[in-house]
């Protein structure tokens, strides 16, 4: 599918990292642009930076804002693109030092990552199917999962379990909106230059890149974008979680 001036995307998660590189890539098709990101984001800044780009300020566990945000995407155009960015990763083991996992804090990270990842897809598809085919879909969702949902690591219980999530939604959502002429994937990115990463320290960092075989480094948030440009692309690409990772499986810990 070749985007065109006349279509719009809309990506959540869209005023950094792997979500903002994406807004970017995609807006230099000529397709307007929502970006959906947290009230108290840059989103504002980002959309300002692009050319036919708007800011929509939106939790994607919110019903009503996720779908002010497909209403803001389709008044700029036929929505034929979302991804969905947006995704939290709070660690905590099972039980430490600090006592039994906190029931709220995973249920947060799993309403984020995998319910809000849900509710974006159910709403984006839904106004989808007022589309015209254009090269013979309606339009794309793309999901973002993690090497966490094969290869979790200790302490990451609540962010695999919904990233697993994530993964399994795939190829059920792919059959389900394939009678509409609308294709499904998701992308598992492995340790990525993120805001995510920006925390640790160089020596953390250096460890990790150790991890990957090649090439030996974290991924660049412009390698996710050329990924979601190429799902995009080619139209045989439906249902299916794309690794992006340098080879990297992860060890325990």
């Amino acid at each position: 599918m070749k985007l065109t001036p006349s279509d719009s995307v809309l990506v959540t998660g869209g005023a950094s990292g792997l979500g903002l590189a994406t807004a970017r890539a995609l807006s230099a098709t000529g397709a307007g642009v929502v970006v959906a990101d947290l009230p108290g984001s840059a989103g504002a800044s980002v959309a300002d930076e692009l050319p036919r780009a708007v800011f929509a300020p939106a939790d994607v566990r919110n019903e009503e804002q996720v779908r002010a945000a497909v209403e803001q995407a389709t008044g700029l155009g036929s929505l034929r693109v979302v991804v969905s960015c947006a995704g939290v990763a709070t660690p905590g083991r099972i039980l430490s030092r600090k006592g039994v996992h906190s029931l709220d804090a995973f249920r947060t990270v799993v309403e984020i990552n995998l319910v809000g990842t849900f509710n974006v897809l159910r709403l984006a598809a839904e106004a989808m199917t007022a589309n015209e085919p254009l090269d013979g879909d309606r339009g794309i969702v793309v999901m973002t999962a993690s090497v966490a949902a094969y290869d979790g690591q200790v302490g990451q219980a609540a962010y695999a379990s919904s990233k697993g999530g994530v993964a399994a939604l795939t190829i059920t959502a792919a059959r389900d909106l394939a009678q509409h002429q609308i294709r499904v994937a998701t992308i598992a990115p492995g340790v990525m230059e993120t805001p995510m990463m920006a925390g640790l320290g160089e020596e953390v960092r250096s460890s990790l890149e150790a991890l990957v075989p090649h090439p030996a480094r974290l991924g660049r948030p412009e390698e996710y974008a050329m990924l979601v440009e190429h799902l995009v692309a080619n139209p045989l690409l439906n249902g299916e979680v794309v690794r992006l990772d340098g080879a990297l499986r992860m060890p325990p810990r």
